[in-house]
């Protein structure tokens, strides 16, 4: 992967550090409530840029805002190139756990060249949204999360900062997020050739990568964007499973789901799905009152209809057992429905899934483990995809600490 050093564009509005107002989750992360509160916290959120409200011209609107900041010195470029160091601090398990990543310009390219290797598929309307904010700001604001092999960590101690950083800020969850400037010439080189050699795997953002192949091949100036480097063994990488909402199935019964469901796994009632432990072979269902752990049998894996040409690796996560297993089967949850989002919604966040699923809102919870890092590495790295939101990582990445404008 070929990086660059940039001269990023931060907040200028204030002298203080901490600049939690102005900074915003990854666009695809906010929700209108989320969106009405990170508009209320600041007149200059970068919400108002990277997710702007609905209006007539709402990528106009976006263009006016950000070239009325930029006139106005409230976001101001650093003078000298820089690879930034960036810190989260965040709560996992009870633990305080810090990911240390940094952020460059990284040169975007065709998957074929196997530089850039992505873990899902993306959807075009996404896509065209993103295309047209590009085309009217040409601001890469959106962070890419990338992760790259570093077994020895010599990528990590190259880019571990000295001294106070330079901006800090909590994000909704209250994570604290922590932002240095590397410009030492000797060091940028180094770090740039610890890169030169290695692939990395999109975590986040397939779709702005995307628009971003697209956008490099209208504007060859425009080859570089904005990521932020994580290596696949450093403590802090933590990935969440997606649970399933599910909702809209005709005729959908519980008893008779587990009846069904028991050709192929062991069922057992549970009492507290809060707290079960989950691995691959076990999925927890809930509906209403009534909750079940889902066992795959021992030899049932081979009865299972799978898509053709899929490895043993795909084929033993959580998620594609859940989906092949049951939800396809026995709900008619095919592929195109996962597409146009009709009957399936997905949380991170399990005591959420239960409530939602103990109140009636939606038919039924699947609760399923985490995809772990060796897998994810695994499935990428053997040509495939994994299935639809098989991944949450956690924390999100900041909108807002350091931006860049496409061409310079």
């Amino acid at each position: 992967m070929e990086i660059r050093p940039l001269r990023g564009y931060r907040y200028a509005g204030s002298e203080a550090r901490d600049i939690s107002a102005v900074v915003a989750p990854p666009y695809d992360q906010i929700s209108p409530e989320m969106q009405d509160r990170l508009y209320t916290m600041s007149r200059y959120n970068i919400v108002r840029v990277s997710h702007p409200k609905d209006a007539t011209d709402k990528y106009r609107d976006a263009r006016d805002v950000l070239n009325g900041w930029l006139a106005d010195g409230v976001w101001s470029r650093d003078e000298r190139p820089a690879i930034y160091p960036y810190h989260q601090t965040y709560t996992a398990d009870g633990h305080l756990v810090t990911r240390m990543g940094f952020v460059a310009l990284g040169e975007v390219s065709h998957y074929e060249r196997g530089v850039v290797l992505p873990h899902e598929r993306t959807h075009a309307g996404p896509k065209r949204d993103r295309m047209q904010l590009l085309e009217a700001t040409a601001a890469d604001i959106g962070l890419l999360f990338m992760l790259t092999a570093d077994p020895g960590g010599e990528l990590r101690r190259a880019t571990t900062p000295i001294g106070d950083p330079i901006a800090e800020a909590r994000d909704l969850k209250g994570e604290l997020h922590r932002l240095w400037r590397l410009t030492e010439e000797a060091a940028v080189s180094h770090v740039r050739e610890l890169m030169v050699a290695r692939q990395v795997i999109i975590a986040d953002g397939h779709h702005r990568y995307e628009t971003a192949v697209a956008y490099a091949e209208r504007h060859p100036d425009a080859r570089h964007k904005l990521m932020a480097f994580f290596a696949l063994e450093a403590p802090g990488l933590t990935i969440l499973p997606n649970h399933r909402l599910v909702h809209g199935v005709q005729g959908f019964d519980f008893d008779d789901f587990v009846q069904m469901a028991s050709r192929w796994f062991e069922v057992s009632p549970l009492a507290d799905p809060l707290t079960v432990e989950l691995d691959n072979r076990s999925i927890a269902v809930v509906a209403g009152t009534d909750a079940a752990l889902l066992r795959l049998k021992p030899g049932a894996r081979d009865h299972i209809a799978w898509p053709e040409k899929r490895s043993a690796a795909w084929r033993g996560l959580a998620v594609s057992i859940l989906h092949e297993g049951l939800l396809r089967p026995l709900l008619g949850i095919s592929d195109a429905k996962l597409d146009a989002k009709t009957h399936v919604d997905y949380t991170a966040d399990r005591a959420e899934a239960i409530q939602l699923a103990r109140d009636g809102k939606y038919q039924a919870a699947f609760l399923i483990a985490a995809t772990t890092g060796e897998e994810l590495q695994a499935i990428v790295h053997g040509g495939e995809l994994l299935p639809q939101k098989s991944t949450h990582f956690y924390p999100k990445l900041l909108d807002g600490l350091v931006f860049h404008r496409l061409g310079e």
